[in-house]
């Protein structure tokens, strides 16, 4: 049996304004409770909406073009806004972590985008923005998430424990041997939460972009097959990124001497 697809419904400006009166719901509880978020609100989506109005403009004039230069350096910038936007949702700091969070992201983002384009999906070009480009983003916002939990809870254990790590260190402990718990705890942290969600997709929840290209008019069929792509490539990049910055941390608090450099770890 063939599968009628929809067609695609177009949204206008009016339609928008009409969504745009869900936000009464939320404004009405804040002022009734006295929540104090209905400025915050309005902000926050005056924000959105100009953001997101501003990024279909860019998209659309990269879609159209077929230099690999002017996408890989949108990729690029990409990168490194999410790498900063992860270490800013952390409560302490070292000297050095913009830098171990660029690295992370971007290794990580970047291999698995890659693997995807010329092994699962097999674009021609591999540099084909309309792929590259979104499911480029998608990585760069989970990768980011895992990133912030993971060097949060790191940076939070090590400094929570440092007495007992200085300890351990003092007995002829290695570096490692010392702060294995607080690494492995890190990227527990990290991961767990990509896991849950994989756990009940489908069940409980209906992924976004499987959902984006059913209202488009795709076939379901074909739409949860690029979501369980998309899946497969979100938890390999998590899992990339989050370990490698939490490797890069560990490095930077514990030198090869097997000391725990404590005056490298400051509040943000």
């Amino acid at each position: 049996m063939s599968v009628v697809q929809a067609s695609y419904v177009e949204i206008s400006l009016g339609q928008l304004g009409a969504a745009a009166a869900l936000l009464a719901v939320n404004i009405v509880l804040s002022l009734a409770l006295r929540l104090g978020l209905a400025r915050d609100l309005l902000v926050a989506s005056v924000r959105m909406v100009v953001q997101l109005l501003l990024v279909g403009l860019v998209l659309e004039w990269v879609f159209g073009s077929d230099e690999p230069l002017v996408i890989l350096t949108i990729a690029l910038l990409m990168a490194g806004i999410a790498s900063v936007s992860a270490v800013r949702r952390t409560s302490r700091r070292f000297a050095g972590i913009y830098w171990s969070s660029l690295v992370s992201i971007l290794g990580a983002s970047f291999l698995v985008t890659g693997f995807a384009l010329t092994v699962v999906l097999q674009t021609d070009p591999w540099w084909e923005p309309q792929y590259l480009i979104p499911l480029h983003g998608m990585l760069l916002g989970n990768a980011l998430s895992g990133i912030s939990l993971g060097l949060e809870r790191f940076l939070e254990g090590c400094a929570r424990r440092r007495g007992e790590l200085e300890g351990l260190l003092a007995l002829g402990a290695t570096r490692w041997e010392a702060a294995r718990g607080e690494v492995r705890g890190a990227l527990r942290v990290g991961l767990v939460p990509t896991i849950n969600s994989m756990m009940v997709m489908g069940i409980v929840s209906l992924p976004g972009m499987m959902t984006g290209q059913i209202l488009a008019g795709a076939a379901p069929a074909d739409a949860v097959r690029y979501q369980i792509v998309i899946l497969f490539m979100i938890a390999s990049c998590v899992a990339l990124a989050t370990t490698a910055v939490v490797a890069l941390a560990f490095r930077r608090l514990f030198d090869r001497s097997h000391r725990l450099r404590r005056e490298r770890l400051r509040e943000a």
